[in-house]
């Protein structure tokens, strides 16, 4: 399609802890965070490192529901289990966030448990200070793909149809051609009322072979996005969607139009 075409939100999908399922959501508000509550909690293994659905595809089958203005965060696991209750936090404790070193503070309560029984090793929940738990913090805190992206790896895989949560990606659209989010990179957008500047594209790892709702591994993607993606040079390997960084705050709402500028 051309530039000019139309180009719409079509689905907005959150978690407010990394690596728990992706839930769709009708509308949110970006800052320079990002979407404020968006993987505002992680988790992390018995040496304090962070972990997530690459590692332990367990998280993936649990639905995290956090309500900013209640302090409340609610948990609900495979059978119908539910563990909530009011957010508080212990002391400040040293984290490791990938490579990186990060303040965290645990919350205090029944979660622990319940990940840790849940995945089959010793988990517990913190909430990161000063920043958000999203990859690449405040530079990427939106992340976009297109439709016709997932169509097209969708026929390469020979699958029918892909659901996007797969890719735990912000924001999806529709109104472009396959890849056309490539090109982007530098480029101003207007999402809803919020002005974003795409960055980079987003590398894929293992995480996205599992399945969005079970974390099961079902789908060799990585092997697929190489099959036709593999030789690309663009600013991360395998890439499928793109980041940015949010440069004026705003709503988003699905059926919103998307508009690029310049850089």
């Amino acid at each position: 399609m051309r530039e000019d075409s139309a180009i719409v939100v079509t689905a907005l999908s959150v978690t407010p802890v990394k690596g728990m399922r992706v839930v769709d959501v009708p509308e949110l508000t970006l800052d320079a965070s990002g979407a404020p509550d968006n993987r505002r909690f992680y988790v992390v293994d018995d040496r304090a490192r962070m972990v997530n659905g690459k590692a332990v595809g367990e998280l993936q089958a649990v639905v995290a529901d956090y309500r900013h203005a209640e302090r409340t965060l609610a948990l609900t696991f495979p059978g119908g289990a539910v563990v909530s209750g009011t957010v508080e936090l212990g002391e400040p404790i040293g984290t490791r966030f990938f490579s990186r070193p990060a303040q965290a503070r645990p919350l205090l309560g029944a979660w622990a448990d319940a990940l840790s029984e849940h995945a089959g090793r010793p988990l517990r929940l913190v909430e990161s200070v000063g920043r958000a738990g999203v990859d690449r913090g405040r530079a990427g805190g939106v992340s976009l793909i297109s439709s016709a992206s997932l169509d097209g790896l969708a026929q390469v895989a020979e699958a029918g149809e892909l659901d996007s949560r797969r890719f735990r990606m912000l924001i999806e659209i529709d109104g472009v051609a396959a890849h056309a989010e490539d090109a982007w990179i530098g480029r101003k957008a207007l999402v809803g009322t919020a002005l974003v500047r795409l960055g980079g594209h987003v590398g894929r790892c293992l995480i996205t072979s599992r399945h969005p709702e079970s974390g099961v591994v079902d789908l060799p993607t990585l092997d697929l996005l190489r099959s036709y993606r593999g030789d690309l040079d663009l600013t991360e390997p395998l890439p499928f969607g793109v980041y940015g960084k949010v440069l004026e705050s705003g709503r988003v709402a699905v059926g919103d139009a998307v508009q690029l500028a310049g850089g």
